[in-house]
């Protein structure tokens, strides 16, 4: 699927579930992996992630569309489009969207995996768990001060 087949999906919810037009720009943004879509305040434009299309398909995407389209006609209407206002939370149900995008495969993977590197003491064997890469010479042993190796986990035998 396209940018314009996506405008016009978009265009198409709006007026089936919300009975006004959508006038602004809705794209796919590859860089969205953490969040279905986004909705911009200022030029009303909205963004949804196809790595949710491929993975979830036609039905959990338009929950997503409705969801960024609840905050787009709510601002549009200056009522209360955040997440908080009650206002938003009634539309939402109304429509059918979801309040919540299904976790990525790859990213759902990540999370049952949370330590990613293990830092070695090489003089008393002590072991640090980090989910982020550092740099060894900058850090010492916390019981014995002696110098770090860095070691990366291999993720499909982490616990």
């Amino acid at each position: 699927m396209n940018n314009e087949a996506l405008q016009q999906w978009v265009e198409q919810v709006s007026i089936t579930y919300f009975g006004r037009p959508f006038l602004h720009i809705a794209t796919f943004n590859a860089r969205l992996k953490a969040t279905g879509g986004r909705y911009f305040t200022r030029s009303h434009n909205i963004e949804i992630s196809p790595h949710q299309l491929a993975a979830f398909g036609h039905e959990e995407t338009e929950k997503i569309i409705k969801h960024e389209l609840c905050h787009y006609h709510l601002h549009i209407m200056k009522r209360g489009y955040q997440h908080r206002d009650s206002d938003f939370k009634t539309l939402l149900a109304h429509v059918g969207g979801s309040r919540y995008c299904q976790t990525l495969p790859e990213r759902a993977q990540r999370k049952q995996q949370p330590f990613r590197y293990k830092l070695i003491c090489i003089k008393c064997g002590m072991e640090y768990l980090r989910k982020r890469k550092i740099d060894p010479s900058k850090y010492a042993c916390g019981k014995c001060r002696g110098k770090l190796k860095l070691k990366v986990i291999d993720n499909q035998t982490a616990t």
